[in-house]
């Protein structure tokens, strides 16, 4: 069995974090070194080394994570002013972690171009 991801192990509770949402589909919780006022992660229960290899089956996963996000943004008090969501793939879109998570980031005023 390959070793779990960081993520996985925050899923079975191995790990402590933060949560501030879980379903059947994904867990959110905070980030650990915050870029923003607001940096939760949103992540699929299943693990989907990153969004580029999801597949037909993952469709479902990937709306859900988005859906989470909004809900996530009106429970922190965020979707009126505005957040960013994030999802990196590969080490040169930044990816740190080889599990699926999106980025939701909020409470300040977000640049662009990003990164």
């Amino acid at each position: 069995m390959a070793d779990k991801t960081l993520f996985e192990k925050i899923r079975d509770r191995e790990i402590p974090a933060t949560l501030v949402y879980e379903d059947d589909l994904c867990i959110a919780f905070r980030d650990i070194a915050p870029q923003a006022p607001v940096h939760i992660l949103v992540v699929p229960r299943k693990p989907i080394p990153r969004v580029g290899l999801a597949d037909d089956a993952d469709e479902a996963v990937l709306g859900r994570l988005l859906l989470a996000a909004g809900r996530i943004a009106r429970a922190e008090g965020v979707a009126d002013s505005g957040f960013r969501l994030v999802i990196n793939h590969g080490k040169d879109g930044g990816e740190a972690v080889p599990h699926l998570h999106v980025h939701l980031l909020a409470g300040r005023q977000m640049e662009w171009p990003p990164g």
